[in-house]
């Protein structure tokens, strides 16, 4: 092989040629890769022998025998010459026929010895027969990968011993010139099935680096394709709820505008349609911040009686609805989680049992299991979801917590969701976790099983983890700030903004970019009116960023508190919000949600 060049094998751009050229490159780098060793050692053996010979039958031709041999060593740079040849890949025949000439004239040359001095005596005799059959047998192995240069290799040696013998014609040599002929064939039988073995080895590696280098194909096409979907999800998605962030504000500027007067019904239809729209983005948006690692969770004793509570209320109208039970059974148990998250999860997976439960019930129960944890020594409280529903058949259970999979809706009935339900349930399950098991058998029903670690009961009631469920349901909002700064480079948004805040009676001022801004600060601090808090929208005109204008301007002027708002799903971006520490709202906002972050955003 060419030094400085790729062997075939670790090569990408030549699996594309012919099959058939790539293993007769190989056999021939293999050839030449001994070339050097075969002919020192061969001179070795070849000197040896002369001597030896010589000082046992005194023929000065022994000597003229030895010269022509030592030529063939001469002739080495021939063929080494390969291996500095830049295009030896291209100039294969010609290397193919310079190995096998140089090869025939070795193996003619010893083929003359047993011609020139076949000694009379039977020792020297068999020991010439020794070393040109160990020759054949050592060296079959090197030439093998060419069958070309098995013949040039062993014929004219064999040849030259046999007819050498059969000229000293007596029954003895006779006898060893057909041993000859025997070993002739079976050697040459012999290298043939080598060199088949070989050729299929070599075949099969670059078959299989083909489909290696196409599956690597594949796999950077796939991912690139998913790249590019997440990237158009992520331009869509903020896109999207760019206007109906917008119709959100003013949907309900004009629902509280409208609060008196007949036409609210409408107003509150339009808000209703906005909410169910805003909660399908908020579901993919949950997607792309577990994917992303934004969701970090909080891990506290959570009482069960008081999460089971909240559901139950949660979902009983649904259940009522379609005239079906749903039984949340009380339990004094206590686990380690996080209430949110865990919240969220359930909520998951009681809404698909009702979405997919056409009569009889759902049962949500906890219980404590007396087996432990390997190596834990924690007792585990299984929370198990059962329902009566269509049930899920084998082939698919694999798949039920792959984004938008449905089972049963192939007329993608909006009614039953997106799909992501379950997805989102399984990357909190290994965020948490917290194992989620599936058992389901077709038209009969489903169980879904949490496993959680216990944790101790906690005396107070009212505990963290029962605040923090409470702040899941919605709570008017209490003190907000009188003057507001929002920052959008959207005109619309701005304009809604301005109207929902006013609507409220909030004085509240807008700014396209942050020129505008400073402007508005700078006026306020001369009158002695400064904002309350500035709102600002994540990633402004022209590719401005707005997490780093709004924490430059709350720096600037004294610390004003900042709030985020953005419509951004990018797992990367996401992170940095997280890393920020600045409070952030995704878009669409509904009016509730907004002045709840107003109101903690200034203390």
């Amino acid at each position: 092989m060419n030094p400085g060049s790729v062997p075939p094998a670790s090569n990408p751009a030549i699996l594309h040629d012919n099959l058939d050229a790539l293993v007769l490159r190989e056999q021939v780098a293999s050839l030449f890769s001994t070339i050097r060793t075969a002919t020192y050692g061969d001179s070795v053996v070849a000197m040896v022998f002369g001597l030896l010979m010589y000082w046992q039958t005194r023929h000065p031709v022994i000597f003229v025998w030895m010269a022509v041999h030592f030529y063939t060593v001469l002739r080495l740079p021939i063929v080494t010459a390969y291996f500095k040849d830049t295009d030896a890949d291209s100039n294969i025949q010609h290397w193919i026929r310079t190995y096998c000439r140089e090869l025939r004239i070795n193996s003619s040359v010893w083929g003359l010895a047993p011609l020139l001095f076949l000694p009379d005596s039977l020792h020297l005799t068999s020991l010439m027969m020794m070393v040109m059959m160990g020759l054949c047998t050592a060296g079959v192995l090197a030439v093998s990968p060419l069958l070309n240069a098995v013949y040039n290799y062993i014929m004219p040696m064999m040849l030259g011993l046999t007819l050498a013998l059969v000229l000293h014609a007596d029954m003895l040599n006779l006898f060893l010139a057909v041993c000859c002929v025997v070993f002739m064939v079976v050697v040459l039988g012999f290298a043939k099935a080598q060199h088949e073995l070989l050729t299929t080895s070599l075949r099969t590696r670059f078959e299989k680096a083909a489909l290696v280098q196409r599956l690597e194909q594949q796999i950077h096409a796939t991912e690139l394709a998913s790249q590019e979907k997440t990237r158009f999800l992520a331009a869509a998605s903020h896109d999207l709820r760019q206007p109906l962030h917008a119709i959100a504000l003013l949907g309900a500027a004009l629902e509280n505008e409208l609060d008196t007067r007949p036409e609210q019904a409408n107003a509150s239809r339009l808000m209703r349609a906005v909410n169910t729209l805003s909660h399908s983005l908020d579901i993919m948006l949950d997607v792309s911040r577990l994917d992303a690692g934004v969701v970090v969770p909080e891990r506290q004793p959570v009482a069960l009686h008081s999460l089971f509570q909240s559901l139950n209320q949660s979902f009983v109208s649904a259940a009522s609805e379609k005239d079906i039970q749903l039984r949340l059974r009380s339990s004094p148990l206590w686990v380690d989680s996080d209430p949110q998250l865990l919240h969220r999860m359930l909520s998951n997976l009681i809404d698909n049992a009702i979405k997919y439960t056409q009569r009889g019930g759902v049962l949500v129960v906890a219980r404590r299991r007396h087996t432990r944890k390997e190596g834990t020594g924690q007792a585990e409280i299984w929370i198990e979801i059962y329902d009566s529903g269509i049930g899920i058949a084998a082939e698919q259970q694999a798949r039920v917590f792959e984004e938008f999979y449905q089972v049963g809706n192939p007329g993608r009935d909006r009614s039953l969701g997106l799909g992501i339900g379950l997805s989102i349930v399984k990357r909190l399950s290994q965020l948490l976790t917290h194992p989620v098991e599936l058992r389901s058998v077709a038209a009969r029903g489903t169980r879904f099983r949490l496993r959680l670690p216990a944790a101790q009961p906690q005396r107070a009631t009212s505990s963290v983890a029962d605040t923090r469920l409470s702040a899941l349901q919605p709570k008017a909002p209490a003190r907000l700030p009188d003057r507001v700064l929002v920052l959008d480079d959207e005109a619309d948004v701005r304009e809604a903004m301005s109207q929902l805040l006013h609507s409220y009676d909030i004085e509240a001022e807008v700014a396209a970019n942050e020129a505008e801004a400073v402007m508005a600060l700078n006026n306020s601090m001369e009158q002695l009116n400064p904002f309350a808090l500035l709102i600002c929208d994540f990633r402004l005109a022209d590719g401005v960023d707005g997490l780093q204008v709004g924490q430059a301007l709350s720096q600037r002027f004294f610390n004003i508190p900042l709030l985020l708002i953005t419509g951004e799903t990018a797992p990367e971006r996401l992170q940095r919000v997280r890393e920020a520490g600045v409070p952030v709202l995704f878009k669409p906002v509904s009016a509730e949600r907004l002045f709840q972050a107003m109101t903690a955003a200034v203390g």
